[in-house]
């Protein structure tokens, strides 16, 4: 009979963490007093998931911040054929990404750019044309800001520009 209670009550507490586990793993984000602090885990697309918590909290505009670990793709932009060429990294740490949120045609427009390191410490980094969290997490401070400010693009420069007017 003890062992009978003692099984029941190693599953009632397995089960338990298990779904204290998967609350941990699906809340990505939380309201914080400047805006929100996202933390992304291995798997999770970092662009897809701003752009995602950007739509859904309807966030006017906002610049963020964020460190950790990574596999991304670089671009760096090709004036002549308006085009960035791509360099993809395979996880490295990223030391730091900056960028900012704004709109354009009704759409969620990210600009960011990030430095990552290899385990040699060399030091790469551009315009993020994407990334998804490595081992381990990415934390994220997204600060908004008050106003909407939306994306044009520009020319003859051939890129997106944030525009201060609205």
């Amino acid at each position: 009979m003890k062992i009978i209670k003692l099984a029941i009550l190693f599953i009632c507490f397995t089960l338990n963490v298990n779904k204290t586990m998967a609350q941990i793993k699906t809340e990505k984000y939380i309201k914080v007093p400047a805006g929100y602090l996202m933390v992304l885990r291995q798997g999770d697309d970092v662009l897809a998931q701003i752009e995602e918590m950007a739509m859904k909290e309807k966030i006017p505009s906002a610049n963020l911040t964020g460190m950790g670990f990574v596999n991304v793709k670089f671009g760096f932009f090709n004036f002549k054929t308006k085009q960035y060429d791509p360099k993809e990294f395979k996880d490295v740490e990223l030391a730091s990404m900056t960028g900012s949120i704004a709109w354009q045609n009704d759409t969620v427009s990210l600009h960011t750019h990030g430095i990552v390191t290899d385990k040699n410490f060399k030091a790469f980094g551009g315009h993020m044309l994407g990334a998804t969290v490595g081992t381990g997490s990415v934390e994220i401070l997204v600060t908004v800001h008050d106003k909407k400010l939306e994306r044009v693009m520009e020319q003859p420069l051939g890129a997106n520009v944030l525009n201060l007017e609205h």
